[in-house]
């Protein structure tokens, strides 16, 4: 099983919402993302769910300042 397919599987979630974002950035901009911006993602799929939609709906900001890049990107 490749990398990607592995992190396509953790995009899974358990919120059909998230399934969607995650799976989008996932297959439009991660090819092309940078080292850093891609650890970023990587990083924020070990998160879970509540977390990651409080960080894209504005509602918290994340206390790991390494994902913050990586939550404006997928918002936008």
């Amino acid at each position: 099983m490749s990398h990607k397919s592995k992190l396509m599987w953790r995009c899974r979630r358990g919120v059909k919402e998230l399934d969607v974002v995650l799976t989008k950035y996932l297959e439009s901009s991660y090819d092309t993302a940078n080292a850093t911006d891609k650890q970023a993602f990587e990083s924020l799929l070990e998160y879970q769910d509540p977390d990651i939609l409080r960080y894209l709906l504005r509602q918290e900001e994340p206390v790991d300042k390494k994902i913050v890049r990586i939550i404006e990107i997928i918002r936008a």
